[in-house]
């Protein structure tokens, strides 16, 4: 089957990266199979985080096929270029239909990413995670790859015009767990959150920009002096959102419902 479409995005993102003069770092890049199925799963700061977990991907010459919401399918040209690109939606309502399709994927050889957090992280601190990484990588006996993003949400921020240029973004891929087949799911993702959060730890240690001043300090944990929401405001703003977002998600999927039965009365009358 032709990567045409994800050959055009990725360049498509390279030249964006570019245009930004983003300073992207990516390390642990041989911890990721060259062949074979595996789950990649990482922390989320921002809705590009998969651009940047795809590059990893990429330079072991593999394409990444993320698990994505169900409104990311819903607008007719994103949408169509998703499902091109093989990646695969989400319904929160019933999300074992897409690990069941995650699970087809990685025994067919692909690589599958998750962000086991679900949804962005307003703390910029690790969510507690979701086991559906784990369980693939269970389920299918495949290497489970930790990765940690640092310095994406500094690329554009809601509230503020425009986007920022020549940030640095460090992306760090750690060893794969592989989890045994009797091991339990939840256990797998617990050592997956920890391991990810130590990437994290690694990722912020590395990345070689500091706040130009207390104004600037919005971007950096509470954890190390920042401003950003606490673990615990940051939970409740990422709820919301998500409550927001599904709620818009089948808004629009009653409208599309209605414009359906609108047709087919039409087509009915002739």
């Amino acid at each position: 089957m032709t990567e045409r479409t994800y050959r055009l995005v990725v360049r498509a993102a390279r030249a964006s990266f570019a245009a930004l003069g983003l300073r992207i770092d990516v390390r642990g890049v041989e911890h990721l199979p060259m062949s074979g199925g595996a789950v990649v799963a990482s922390n989320h700061v921002s809705s590009p985080d998969f651009l940047f977990v795809g590059l990893v991907g990429r330079e072991r010459g593999r394409y990444v096929r993320f698990l994505a919401k169900h409104g990311v399918f819903l607008p007719p040209v994103l949408g169509d270029a998703m499902r091109a690109m093989r990646h695969i939606e989400v319904d929160r309502a019933h999300g074992e239909v897409a690990l069941r399709h995650a699970v087809e994927a990685v025994r067919a050889g692909e690589v599958v990413g998750i962000f086991p957090e679900a949804t962005i992280s307003h703390s910029w601190e690790l969510r507690p995670f979701r086991p559906g990484a784990a369980a693939v990588a269970t389920w299918c006996q495949v290497p489970l790859v930790p990765v940690a993003v640092w310095g994406s949400h500094r690329i554009g921020r809601s509230g503020r015009l425009g986007l920022r240029r020549g940030v640095p973004v460090t992306i760090v891929v750690g060893e794969p767990l592989r989890p045994a087949a009797d091991a339990d799911p939840y256990a797998v993702s617990e050592q997956l959150s920890a391991r990810v959060a130590a990437l994290l730890e690694q990722a912020m240690d590395a990345y070689p920009d500091q706040p130009r001043d207390d104004a600037d300090r919005w971007w950096l944990p509470r954890s190390r002096g920042g401003t950003a929401p606490s673990v615990e405001d940051g939970l409740r703003i990422d709820e919301e959102g998500m409550r927001r977002a599904d709620l818009a998600a089948e808004q629009r999927a009653k409208r599309s419902r209605r414009r359906s039965r609108a047709s087919a009365r039409k087509l009915r009358r002739g």
